[in-house]
C-alpha cells in the first residue's frame, strides 16, 4: 500500500558460554527454560532483525529510535529462551516496547510543553529566541504535508494500526492473532478495517490541508 509505502550491542560471550546451565522461569510457570544459546539468537538477528527495525520504524517514524527497540527487543529475546513462534513473540515484544516509548514520549512533551511556556514568558527580554522559535515552527509547518501518510496510520485505533503494520512485514493471520492477542478469524476483519480508515483518513487530510492552503493564499 502506496500510504505504508547488527543487533548495535554484540550479546556478551560469556552469555553464550552459560546459556546451556543458566536458567529462568517463565512467567506464571515454575519449570525454568535456558537462556537462549548464541547460535540461536544469531538466527534470530538474521531472519527478523530486518522487518522488525521496519516495523518499529513505520510505527515510530524515527529510524534511530526503531533501532534502539529492536536491540532491546532482541537482548529480551536472548534472556527469555526458546519460544513456539518467534516471529510472533519478537513483534508483540517490539509492540510492548513501542507503548512504552509512547508513555515516555507523553511524559517528555509535558516537560517541553513546560519549557516552551517559560521561554514564551522571557521573550520579552529575549527576543532571538523568540525568533528562533518562530523559525521552528515555520518549518515545522513546511514539513507536514510529508506527514500525512504516517498521521493517517497513528489515526487509527492501536489495535488496527499495530495489524496492518504487521501484516505489511509479511506475519500471517496467525502470527499476527498471537502478537495482538486476537483470534485468527477475527484478523482479517481487523484488516479491512483498518484499510478502509487508512484511506479515509489519508483523503481526508490532504482535503484539509488543500483548504488550508487555498485559505491562507486568499
Amino acid at each position: 500500500m502506496q500510504v505504508l509505502s547488527t543487533l548495535a550491542s554484540p550479546v556478551q560471550r560469556s552469555e553464550a558460554a552459560s546459556a546451556t546451565t543458566d536458567t529462568r522461569s517463565s512467567p506464571g510457570r515454575g519449570t525454568p527454560h535456558p537462556i537462549l544459546a548464541m547460535d540461536d539468537l544469531e538466527r534470530l538477528f538474521r531472519e527478523y532483525h530486518p522487518p522488525v527495525v521496519r516495523y518499529l520504524t513505520r510505527r515510530l517514524g524515527d529510524r534511530d529510535l526503531a533501532e534502539e527497540l529492536a536491540q532491546e527487543t532482541f537482548l529480551r529475546a536472548s534472556r527469555h529462551g526458546p519460544v513456539a513462534n518467534e516471529r510472533a513473540w519478537l513483534f508483540a515484544v517490539a509492540t510492548n516496547l513501542v507503548r512504552d516509548e509512547a508513555r515516555r514520549t507523553v511524559r517528555e512533551r509535558r516537560r517541553l510543553s513546560l519549557l516552551r511556556d517559560e521561554m514564551q514568558q522571557d521573550a520579552e527580554t529575549e527576543p532571538d529566541v523568540f525568533r528562533l522559535e518562530q523559525q521552528v515552527d515555520a518549518e515545522a509547518a513546511a514539513l507536514r504535508e510529508q506527514a500525512l501518510a504516517r498521521a493517517a496510520v497513528d489515526a487509527l485505533a492501536e489495535r488496527d494500526r499495530m495489524a496492518l503494520l504487521m501484516r505489511e512485514e509479511g506475519l500471517d493471520y496467525h502470527e499476527i492473532a498471537a502478537a495482538l492477542g486476537l483470534s485468527v478469524g477475527s484478523v482479517g476483519t481487523t484488516l479491512s478495517r483498518a484499510r478502509r480508515r487508512l484511506v479515509d483518513v489519508y483523503e481526508s487530510q490532504q482535503r484539509e490541508l488543500a483548504a488550508r492552503e487555498g485559505s491562507d493564499v486568499a
